[in-house]
């Protein structure tokens, strides 16, 4: 399973980033299941509810500075950013990513610099119509990553991101605890759909300084 050492680099870089690393190139995102342990998982949902239970999330908005605006047709998230030291599961899961990033620089030579990442409380019927992760006026995001922390999802609860590759097929993706999801941020348009159930991620992105 992908969640027995998650912490270890030399797993990164020579099992799962080779295994990304084909997937992006082929088809532009990658799909990993049980890359979180499931202890990790629980407590990362956990966080999720609590930060949304006691109002520390607030709607997501689209667009950027002072354009931003919250349009929950368009997209009906509520978010809170991670931060280094606010919990010891959200420090696991960001040295995690670091390590991740780490790897992925060797195996793909992207110069990946950062992450940044925010929980993300979907609502029953709320959704994301389709858009690209990168903004008009600012490449740095690279590599778009998402993680699920929702156990026991049944496919008929809907939730799935839907990917449209490029003269391909679209493809949808349960939101099933412990998956992780990658895929380029200025290729892949994608939506996240309705569901009939909380639905809860952490959405990221590894980037490049401007």
């Amino acid at each position: 399973m992908l969640a027995a050492t998650p912490f270890d680099p030399q797993y990164f870089s020579e099992v799962l980033c080779l295994r990304i690393s084909d997937d992006l190139t082929e088809h532009g995102w990658s799909q990993q299941n049980f890359f979180l342990t499931e202890e990790l998982t629980i407590s990362l949902a956990a966080e999720c509810h609590l930060l949304n239970d006691d109002g520390g999330m607030k709607l997501a908005g689209v667009g950027r500075g002072s354009g931003q605006t919250v349009r929950p047709t368009i997209r009906g998230d509520q978010i809170a950013w991670l931060k280094a030291g606010q919990s010891i599961a959200c420090d696991r899961y960001l040295q995690i990513m670091e390590n991740l990033r780490i790897a992925l620089n060797r195996t793909l030579f992207l110069g990946l610099d950062e992450y940044e990442s925010h929980f993300a409380f979907y609502a029953p019927g709320a959704s994301y119509l389709k858009h690209l992760d990168r903004f008009r006026d600012d490449d740095s995001r690279i590599v778009s990553v998402v993680i699920y922390l929702n156990p026991e999802w049944l496919q008929e609860q809907g939730g799935a991101l839907r990917l449209h590759p490029e003269g391909m097929a679209t493809q949808d993706i349960v939101p099933l605890a412990s998956r992780l999801v990658l895929f380029l941020s200025a290729q892949m348009l994608h939506e996240v759909l309705p569901a009939t159930r909380d639905r809860l991620s952490i959405a990221g992105w590894f980037r490049r300084r401007p």
